[in-house]
């Protein structure tokens, strides 16, 4: 394996937690191991692995981005992400009012929703 993809593992454990990330590399067939491997090596290993900013902010722009493109099958596992990033409830919503104004209403409040049921399955009281 890359230097880059051992970054990209290490971010990825440190973000979802060793849990998520052994159920996804279990998970794994012949299929889907190219496509694990570039998300690894991209998104945790080069992105996410930037210390151009926080974790904290990318978890809100990340979110944020989610919710913006309708992409609501990813935005639990980043909530849950926060407790790791130090993204606050507060963080979260605050990005959706931005999804709110410069995406659409109807994202933000569907986002908004996962949020809320993400943050109670937590124990956190919102």
């Amino acid at each position: 394996m890359s230097d880059r993809f051992e970054t990209g593992m290490r971010t990825r454990r440190r973000i979802l937690g060793d849990a998520h990330v052994d159920r996804a590399e279990q998970a794994k067939d012949a299929l889907d191991t190219p496509f694990q491997d570039l998300i690894t090596e991209a998104a945790w290993g080069h992105v996410w692995s930037s210390d151009g900013i926080s974790d904290r902010e990318r978890s809100m722009l990340t979110i944020a981005l989610l919710a913006a493109l309708g992409n609501f099958e990813e935005i639990a596992m980043h909530v849950r992400a926060t407790a790791r990033t130090g993204a606050t409830q507060r963080d979260v919503a605050e990005a959706l009012q931005h999804v709110a104004i410069y995406a659409g209403v109807p994202r933000a409040n569907h986002a908004l929703k996962i949020a809320r049921a993400t943050f109670a399955e937590m124990g956190e009281q919102t």
